[in-house]
C-alpha cells in the first residue's frame, strides 16, 4: 500500500512540475512576443489610415513590411508608429494630416 502511495504522490509531484514549466514557457513566449505583435498591429493601422485616407490604391502590405523592417533596427521608428496610431485613432483623416503629420511623417510618406 506504501508504495502505492508514493507512486501517486510522485506522479502529482511530476504533473505539477510540468504544468509549471508548460506556464512559465508560454508566459516567456507571450512577453516576448507582445511588443512585436504590438509593433505590427500600428504599423497595419497606420498604412491602412494612409490609404483610407489619402491613395485608395496604396499598397498597405508593402507599407506595413518597410514598417516592419525598419521598426527592426530603430526604435525611433517603433516610438513613431506607436504615436502616430495612437494620434491618429481617433480623428478625422483631415484632421490626422494637421495635427499627427510629425510621428507619421516616417511610416507614410
Amino acid at each position: 500500500m506504501r508504495k502505492i502511495l508514493f507512486t501517486k504522490e510522485l506522479k502529482a509531484t511530476l504533473l505539477a512540475a510540468a504544468l509549471m514549466t508548460g506556464i512559465v514557457v508560454t508566459a516567456t513566449t507571450l512577453a516576448d512576443g507582445c511588443g512585436k505583435a504590438d509593433e505590427i498591429f500600428d504599423c497595419q493601422s497606420v498604412c491602412t489610415r494612409y490609404r483610407d485616407c489619402f491613395k485608395s490604391d496604396y499598397d498597405v502590405d508593402a507599407c506595413r513590411q518597410r514598417c516592419r523592417d525598419n521598426s527592426e533596427s530603430n526604435s525611433s521608428i517603433r516610438q513613431d508608429a506607436d504615436q502616430c496610431n495612437a494620434c491618429i485613432d481617433d480623428k478625422s483623416c483631415a484632421s490626422a494630416t494637421f495635427n499627427c503629420a510629425a510621428p507619421c511623417a516616417s511610416i507614410v510618406p
